[in-house]
């Protein structure tokens, strides 16, 4: 089983979640890889905003809000993330370009288009001190605010191991809220889009411009036509800078 993170992964880092994307060559090596292996993916956004992104490949399965939201949600869980918007958007007011995002089932405030980083960090962490049953996420640029004990991405990692029976997951991900996923039970084989030191992920990509030739690998793993294919081609070029290098 192959599972993936979304943005930062699968998708390059922007400004605005909305304006994310994955590329032509990653959505093209995606869908192949989708029907060779059980492929997941698990990501913060929510799972309608996931769909769309993911529209018309194959997955089997596509969980969004950190592995909580997989289409079988407890209204309550709402309900509390309601009741933390009124208290977050009033609590943020004050300094410019912070803004929240309201997943449903979590949020997230967004301080990447303010100047005032550290400040809005220590704001965000006031903010959020008194929230009841709240669980606080980092990560790039971004508070994510989840309810304590929900589903995470390792929880939801070996729930989908399990129902896709499989004994081996690969999962890549790149930010804090998939160390979850890194650290999960079980025969896992982690991969951190970039490194950092404290990390459970034992391998790492050193950008999110590899996960292509990472995904590409895994296509080749499973089509022996297509690894001949490379082999020969490998071996065609080597002939051919051998005879140029003779000249």
């Amino acid at each position: 089983m192959c599972a993936f993170d979304f943005d930062g992964t699968l998708a390059p880092i922007v400004d605005r979640p909305d304006e994310a994307t994955m590329t032509d060559r990653t959505r093209l090596l995606l869908t192949r890889l989708a029907a060779l292996y059980p492929c997941v993916i698990l990501s913060g956004r929510s799972r309608p905003d996931l769909l769309k992104k993911l529209g018309g490949i194959a997955l089997a399965r596509v969980i969004g809000n950190h592995g909580a939201e997989t289409g079988h949600e407890n209204p309550q869980v709402r309900s509390q993330v309601s009741r933390w918007k009124a208290a977050v958007e009033l609590g943020i007011a004050p300094l410019p370009g912070l803004w929240l995002e309201d997943k449903g089932l979590s949020l997230a405030v967004h301080y990447r288009q303010t100047e005032k980083k550290e400040e809005a960090r220590r704001l965000i962490e006031s903010v959020t001190r008194g929230l009841h049953q709240v669980r606080v996420i980092g990560g790039k640029q971004v508070v994510n605010l989840v309810i304590d004990g929900a589903p995470n991405k390792g929880h939801a990692l070996v729930t989908e191991r399990e129902r896709l029976n499989c004994q081996t997951v690969l999962y890549v991900g790149d930010d804090d809220n998939d160390e979850d996923a890194f650290a999960a039970e079980g025969d896992v084989v982690p991969v951190r889009v970039g490194r950092k030191r404290k990390s459970h992920a034992r391998y790492y990509l050193r950008s999110q411009e590899e996960i292509d030739r990472l995904i590409e690998l895994l296509v080749l793993l499973r089509s022996p036509d297509e690894a001949g294919a490379a082999c020969e081609e490998q071996r065609r070029r080597k002939l051919a800078e051998h005879a140029l290098a003779s000249q």
